[in-house]
């Protein structure tokens, strides 16, 4: 009678890795329902990365971090009132952006760290609610204003 695999290799079976295992439904059910937070306004300065016009999103870098460490989001919701083909790549602007976070259960966080390496303990939505341009250049000194102090200096 001929043996099975199992039985050949020991009795052992194959076991999955994580990338192999479905996400738990209880698991995707508390992300699809966390609650936020009421959202606190940050203010930063920093430039458009990419603009989605169609989906009404953008990408920024900021110079500073925002609460949960990033400097760069990705897919920032814009309000439909904004005007998305007036945005400048590569300028500098100061955003108010709503920050919105909502807590992940402790057993959603355990999970994330043991099975997929994720050290994720909150859930973050970030909305652009104004910007301003900033007029950057203006604070350097110009060539010619320099020059100027140098030949009074001199005299």
């Amino acid at each position: 009678m001929p043996r099975s695999k199992s039985q050949v290799s020991g009795g052992t079976t194959k076991t999955k890795t994580p990338e192999e295992e479905p996400f738990p439904v209880w698991a995707e059910e508390e992300i699809k329902s966390v609650k936020l937070g009421e959202p606190e306004i940050v203010t930063r300065s920093g430039y458009f990365l990419d603009i989605y016009e169609n989906d009404y999103k953008v990408d920024i870098q900021v110079y500073e971090a925002l609460p949960d460490g990033r400097t760069i989001v990705e897919g920032l919701d814009v309000p439909k009132s904004m005007k998305l083909t007036d945005f400048l790549k590569g300028t500098v602007y100061e955003f108010k952006i709503n920050v919105s976070k909502g807590d992940l259960s402790p057993q959603l966080t355990e999970l994330l760290k043991s099975k997929y390496n994720l050290d994720m303990d909150s859930i973050y939505r970030f909305e652009l609610q104004e910007l301003q341009l900033m007029d950057v250049e203006s604070d350097l000194p110009s060539s010619s204003s320099s020059e100027g102090n140098e030949q009074e200096e001199e005299e």
